[in-house]
């Protein structure tokens, strides 16, 4: 049966930092999509901008198309592995083959994965003709990656392990970054992918959660690192699954951008993804790459079949992409 895969994105007001009332629960049996309409305030949004993907590096001349994709436990371990909460299950070769045939549509230049378990099951989705595959060295199942164009220079920098703030007792560890260098000389772009601590999209400064706080913490890691690349003068992107509506008033928005001008690609849009909902995954443009970031490149690849949802959830989340035009 043939997939058509749509990109698109819808223009909404920033979010405010108060409490969203939707929650996303994670991947555990596949299940159908939920079937809760969109909320009434969204009825006046613009229409979805609808394009056909390219294959790879057949964008613009010159141009870099970057995306950040969380594949939703991406493994084939089996249920019931201890390392697996005990309801998630493996992979199938199925939904393999068919997020594979949506990763051909995407066609990304450099793609930041999250919540994939190898780089072997990476590759079967960003084959390594095209592809190189870098992968966070984190002794947990969730971990973050980079698909990298073949063709492309790249510099792989420590993992900025500082972003698991639990202590080395705890039962559980949080994700590292996974920290690149791409390109070489004045067009050379820095790479950040994270993946933030669940439970927190939204909160006041003075919200005791401890899952606020944790998130908290790990922006302050996020911020240090971007200093550090503005003091260089580097041109950098982070990116991935931030687990927060980043907005204008966000006190981790705030945070990230107090020491010099960012700019956050998904501010003033909402995806068009599994019922439409704001972005908690985002990119972030900084230093030199905040003039190259193509206005209105923003995009959100959907999950379609012969014009409708796909009926099997692949991911709770979709992938999304903008363009850069180094010089």
């Amino acid at each position: 049966m043939k997939r058509h895969a749509r990109s698109s994105t819808w223009t909404k007001p920033s979010p405010s930092c108060g409490r969203s009332r939707r929650p996303t629960p994670p991947r555990r049996n596949p299940g159908p999509l939920s079937t809760r309409g969109l909320r009434p305030a969204w009825l006046g949004l613009a229409a979805a901008l609808a394009l056909a993907a390219l294959p790879v590096g057949a964008g613009a001349t010159g141009s870099l198309k970057l995306s950040t994709w969380n594949l939703e436990w991406l493994t084939v371990r089996p249920q019931g592995d201890p390392a697996l909460p005990a309801d998630v299950t493996p992979r199938t070769a199925a939904e393999l083959d068919r997020l594979a045939h949506y990763a051909s549509r995407l066609a990304p230049d450099i793609a930041a994965l999250e919540e994939v378990d190898s780089p072997q099951l990476v590759a079967r989705l960003f084959p390594a003709q095209h592809y190189r595959i870098f992968i966070s060295n984190d002794p947990v199942v969730q971990k973050v990656a980079l698909a990298v164009r073949a063709d492309l220079a790249v510099v792989r920098h420590a993992d900025v392990t500082a972003l698991d703030v639990y202590p080395p007792s705890a039962p559980h560890h949080l994700r590292a970054g996974l920290d690149l260098t791409i390109g070489q000389g004045a067009d050379s772009l820095r790479v950040l992918v994270v993946h933030l601590k669940a439970g927190c999209r939204d909160s006041q400064p003075t919200d005791r959660k401890p899952a606020c706080q944790t998130l908290m913490r790990q922006i302050a890691i996020v911020q240090d690192w971007i200093m550090e690349r503005q003091d260089e003068g580097e041109a950098f992107v982070v990116m991935g699954d931030f687990n927060r509506l980043l907005a204008p008033d966000d006190p981790a928005w705030r945070a990230l951008s107090e020491n010099g001008p960012l700019i956050l690609a998904t501010a003033g849009r909402a995806s068009p993804c599994a019922q439409g909902n704001y972005f908690i995954d985002h990119i972030i443009a900084g230093g030199p790459a905040r003039e190259w970031l193509r206005p209105d490149s923003l995009r959100v690849m959907l999950y379609r079949e012969n014009g409708h949802d796909d009926p099997t959830r692949l991911s709770d989340h979709c992938p999304v992409s903008v363009r850069l035009l180094p010089p």
